[in-house]
């Protein structure tokens, strides 16, 4: 156990290398899109409709009367949920007539209008969240036990659970992209924005998407960790 716990801790190093990018891009995605969602979270649109009546517009103009908007508690709680076919909006966007809200509303009525398309990405996100919800926080203890046990066969087992979330990390991406297009899209050619309003819905949707990206480094770099580790403790057994 000495030695091991010397191993690990002694890779400690390599752990910030490879987690220090992720983390300094993730709080940068978060900074990009508080940023953005306050600033035109206080601007209001032209035409004026609620971040729900906009979601409410685009689900009804697209044939989905049976998916329901309702409002949900947080900041940035926004999300569509496939199974009961509800569109959640947080207060900040579904109370608001910002293009902030109309941008965020919008981008939730895409995943609906995804699962009405039968998206493909969508469909294998949705099929692999229980495998995820596992491998997130079992995946990093079945390696580190291994790791400390010298049981490959356990350290790979840990591996491979925790592989679902990079996985999912990376469809997550096309998924959050698409839906994004249908909402820049939609808003462009519905009515409910003026021209001019347009550039506001991009930056706030593509600071949104850079969380996404953000979630994939910070998932494919921890992965490449417990690789590197394994490897590391091979080569000095």
């Amino acid at each position: 156990m000495g030695y091991y716990g010397g191993l690990f801790s002694g890779n400690m190093g390599l752990y910030f290398l490879f987690a220090l990018p992720a983390l300094l891009l993730g709080l940068w995605a978060q900074f990009r899109v508080k940023s953005a969602f306050n600033k035109y979270s206080k601007v209001r649109s032209n035409v004026g409709l609620t971040g729900a009546e906009i979601a409410r517009r685009m689900l009804d103009m697209s044939g989905l009367q049976n998916v329901k908007v309702e409002q949900t508690n947080g900041f940035l709680s926004d999300h569509y949920d496939p199974t009961s076919h509800v569109l959640r909006l947080s207060p900040g966007v579904y109370q608001s007539n910002s293009l902030a809200a109309a941008g965020v509303a919008a981008h939730e009525a895409g995943h609906a209008l995804q699962q009405q398309d039968n998206y493909v990405p969508m469909q294998i996100r949705s099929a692999i969240v229980p495998t995820v919800q596992i491998g997130s926080w079992l995946g990093p203890i079945v390696f580190i036990a291994g790791f400390f046990l010298n049981l490959a066969a356990l350290q790979w087992a840990g591996i491979i659970l925790f592989s679902a979330v990079a996985v999912f990390s990376i469809i997550t991406l096309p998924v959050e992209f698409n839906a994004s297009n249908r909402a820049k899209a939609w808003l462009a050619e519905s009515g409910v924005l003026y021209q001019s309003e347009l550039p506001a819905i991009h930056s706030v949707l593509d600071a949104a998407a850079l969380t996404y990206v953000a979630a994939v480094v910070q998932a494919v770099s921890t992965l490449l960790y417990y690789l590197t580790l394994m490897n590391g403790g091979r080569r000095r057994s």
